[in-house]
């Protein structure tokens, strides 16, 4: 019997080869170079399994099941793993025919080809019968796979449909799909969507498996299987009512709006959201503004530890104050007679903080920025983040724009964030978003001691009950300050908002909105969304 090359296609299917790759006996007298003249080796064994394994290969059920000694099983097992293991392309080798007078046997290598990477192979054997005079495959679902049982159907699993991340309080975040692990909604995740699935990717097992069943899915046996495929989700922390509420609340915003909320007591990322004009990039994490007021909680707190003033302490809040080579106005030059500084802090009193700052030494706004996690670095896994940046005022003119948060000074909403939560713990927060996954410190920070951190409270508070932010005075026990920042050529502000709620802190920007009342709506729009 010659050796035979089977070229096969089947529709939009890969080409499926079929090759004789052993030498067999020659049935019927014919020479290994040219067929019996008869056509007797037409219907030697080796001719009827290399028929066989053809059309097996192609996917026709019905012309492979016509060439075996139970046509109509033959055909409903063929068709039934077809449909269940969907191969791109299959390949069947026929290796050896081993002859007999009624009886013969043929060993084959099959692979199927389920997917790009995702090959199962392996070696079988046919039964084959002289029937009148005809030979046939003897049918058995074991000549599709040798632990192929009657009643049973192949299928392959996969992580597909399967939790690939949960938020932290196990509602699926991203699932397994085709093309990777997708989000349950377009919205689910948000900004974050991206590292969630790069970070959920980077630790697949890419597991997959092919199983024989009962046709409804029960009792699986696993037949061939590569890495994991009942894999363990990865927990984010997460929330996905907290990061819906915070994207409520940035889209209602007219201008790019970002926000970031942490829980103080865990340092769980519970929220990080911008609407479309603030952009794809994740600014909320790492992009670096000037905090403008917000930075006043920092000054406040190297004004009570270096015991320059006291929370009680009067001082003047002039329109403007001239201090060395700078002219320091408040927002719109109001102006209000002498006052205590927690009064000062609750109306963004920016020549009270100036001139009491401008007796600080040099690197005293710093060191203070840095008690709140400002000059902090964190590896986080899956994402990039940056707290801020605050140094050493290299002279006056520095010290007084640094004191209310202008001049050099950056920071970013994920760093006010921390700082605020920083406040509403009373110690140093570690951000995090897995948790499985732990942060790496890379510069950590020592809170502002307790006495320091019980004045900011209060006066925390006193913002929202008489304060620049009375707008979230019927939203609960929210502690906070506003902040306005020019930006540019100092004709645009930036608008902020930073503090918190029970086991909730957070950071509102709106970039350009020229004013902090529209952070404190945003901040009102995400809290009333938390219920």
């Amino acid at each position: 019997m010659t050796w035979r090359r089977w070229v096969l296609a089947g529709g939009a299917a890969a080409v499926v080869a079929i090759v004789v790759a052993a030498v067999v006996v020659v049935w019927g007298g014919s020479s290994p170079e040219q067929p019996a003249a008869d056509g007797a080796a037409a219907d030697d064994p080796g001719a009827v399994a290399t028929r066989f394994l053809a059309a097996f290969g192609q996917g026709d059920a019905n012309a492979a099941a016509a060439l075996t000694d139970d046509p109509r099983a033959a055909a409903l097992t063929l068709g039934d793993a077809r449909r269940g293991l969907a191969p791109e392309s299959v390949s069947a080798r026929l290796r050896q025919v081993t002859p007999g007078a009624a009886r013969a046997t043929a060993s084959f290598q099959v692979a199927w080809t389920l997917a790009a990477g995702r090959v199962w192979s392996y070696d079988n054997t046919l039964d084959l019968v002289s029937v009148d005079g005809h030979w046939l495959v003897h049918w058995s679902p074991a000549v599709v796979h040798p632990k192929l049982r009657a009643g049973r159907v192949l299928a392959v699993r996969t992580p597909a449909g399967r939790t690939a991340v949960a938020d932290r309080n196990g509602r699926p975040v991203l699932t397994w799909q085709a093309g990777g692990p997708q989000p349950v909604a377009p919205q689910a995740a948000g900004l974050l969507t991206p590292a969630l699935q790069r970070t959920a990717t980077e630790r697949s097992p890419g597991g997959w498996s092919v199983v024989s069943t009962d046709p409804d899915g029960a009792a699986p046996e696993t037949l061939f299987g590569q890495g994991e495929v009942e894999a363990t989700p990865l927990t984010t922390t997460l929330s996905l009512p907290t990061q819906a509420a915070a994207q409520r609340a940035v889209d209602s915003a007219g201008a790019p709006a970002m926000l970031v909320a942490i829980q103080p007591s865990t340092g769980d990322l519970l929220a990080v959201a911008q609407n479309a004009a603030a952009g794809t990039g994740p600014s909320a994490l790492n992009g670096l503004y000037a905090p403008g007021s917000t930075f006043k909680i920092v000054t406040a707190a190297a004004l009570l530890e270096s015991g320059t003033a006291t929370a009680d302490t009067v001082a003047g809040c002039p329109a403007t104050a001239r201090i060395g080579q700078r002219t320091i106005p408040n927002d719109d030059q109001f102006a209000y007679p002498p006052l205590p500084l927690h009064s000062a802090f609750a109306h963004s009193c920016n020549t009270t903080f100036a001139q009491l700052a401008s007796a600080l030494p040099a690197d005293a706004l710093a060191t203070a920025a840095s008690r709140f996690g400002l000059n902090a670095d964190f590896t986080v896994p899956g994402i990039t983040t940056e707290t801020g940046k605050v140094v050493a005022s290299a002279n006056s003119a520095e010290q007084v724009e640094s004191a209310i948060g202008q001049g050099t000074v950056q920071a970013s909403p994920f760093g006010l964030a921390l700082m605020a939560a920083t406040v509403a713990r009373g110690g140093a927060v570690t951000p995090r978003l897995w948790q499985e996954l732990a942060t790496q410190v890379n510069t950590g920070y020592q809170a502002p001691p307790a006495p320091v951190i019980a004045a900011l409270r209060t006066m925390m508070r006193e913002v929202v009950t008489g304060g620049t932010a009375t707008g979230l005075r019927g939203a609960g026990d929210v502690h906070g300050k506003t902040g306005t920042a020019q930006f540019g050529d100092g004709s645009r502000a930036n608008g902020w908002f930073a503090g918190y709620r029970d086991d909730v802190a957070f950071a509102v920007l709106l970039v350009g909105a020229d004013s902090s009342k529209p952070a404190v709506d945003v901040s009102s729009v995400f809290l009333n969304g938390l219920g």
